[in-house]
């Protein structure tokens, strides 16, 4: 009966583990999104003359490609691009909406996320 015990309670530890390890990833690419949105929306190629003003399209292809890289699957319609500002001195507001699954035996936990690039 000793072991049964031991041997259900390693199950249950692990089955935990492995659901904290999958959140805090989840939670993690989510962190490193908003960062990489942030660097998006600051348009610093484009202030600076480097680069032409992106569109908001390409604005959308590139967090699309950022969140890829999280294993994040976005589409464009999950992404809304806000601007204002000046011509000479333009903002952008980033948000991308999203779901995240975590896996369980038997279940799936869907986390809601919106990652944004500040103000």
């Amino acid at each position: 009966m000793g072991k049964i015990k031991v041997i259900v309670g390693l199950a249950v530890l692990a089955l935990i583990l492995s659901t904290v390890w999958q959140i805090a990833a989840c939670e993690l690419a989510n962190f490193e999104l908003k960062d990489e949105m942030k660097d998006v929306a600051s348009l610093n190629g484009a202030r600076i003359g480097l680069l032409a003003q992106q569109s908001d399209d390409d604005l959308r292809a590139t967090v699309i490609h950022s969140a890829a890289k999280h294993d994040i699957d976005l589409r464009p319609e999950q992404i809304l691009v806000r601007r204002s500002g000046s011509e000479e001195n333009p903002k952008v507001y980033l948000v991308a909406k999203y779901q995240a699954r975590v896996w369980m035996p038997g279940i799936y936990l869907i986390f809601h996320y919106t990652a944004t690039s500040g103000r």
